[in-house]
């Protein structure tokens, strides 16, 4: 069976200074573009089957830096929606709300563009991305490649591995990263975590 690979997005503004950022179409930093172009040799000489990329620019932007630029944007892949958090760093959200948790607590509704999505929401559209990815990793026609976002794909990579999407709280993911799902002897496994070529 192939493996799953997934790529965070390179830093953000937003991201440096821990600000929640879902929907807003921030653009990476030269940093971020950095660490884009430093995944670019692990991705020279692969030749994924199928390769699904966030429509927000910070990851299109990775993919293409990356050597990716020749997949699809898939509405799914967005990060999760923050409503009313938009913006807004935990540290901020918690001096009104003390000991608050995205994973547990969730998000007050925001504006028309924000709505705020719970855990549930964020792992059927997980779910959604896994399904169709399936076939071609079942099929072992080469690597399936998803760039997007921190939250979602730890969301995604808790279903991948069964767990409830709450569970994607376990899993840190830093920027500019690639990480692998597998599988051994038949059981969905982390290959790797937070790499960086």
């Amino acid at each position: 069976m192939s493996d799953l690979l997934l790529v965070r997005h390179g830093e953000t503004a937003w991201s440096a200074s821990g600000r929640h950022t879902g929907r807003t179409d921030v653009p990476l930093t030269a940093a971020g573009v950095e660490q884009a172009l430093s995944l670019a040799p692990f991705f020279h000489g692969r030749h994924p089957a199928r390769v699904l990329t966030s429509p927000l620019r910070r990851a299109v932007a990775t993919a293409e830096l990356a050597g990716l630029g020749d997949g699809s944007t898939d509405p799914d892949l967005y990060e999760w929606d923050y409503g009313g958090y938009e913006g807004v760093t935990t540290a901020e959200i918690r001096r009104t709300r003390p000991g608050w948790s995205l994973w547990t607590d969730g998000v007050p509704p925001g504006d028309a563009e924000h709505p705020g999505e719970d855990a549930a929401q964020v792992g059927a559209r997980a779910d959604r991305v896994l399904a169709r990815v399936a076939p071609v990793l079942r099929e072992d026609r080469g690597d399936a490649v998803l760039v997007a976002h921190g939250h979602f794909l730890r969301v995604l990579t808790a279903r991948y591995l069964g767990l409830p999407p709450e569970d994607g709280r376990l899993f840190l993911l830093r920027t500019g990263t690639v990480s692998t799902l597998s599988t051994e002897h038949g059981l969905p496994v982390i290959a790797a975590w937070n790499a960086r070529p």
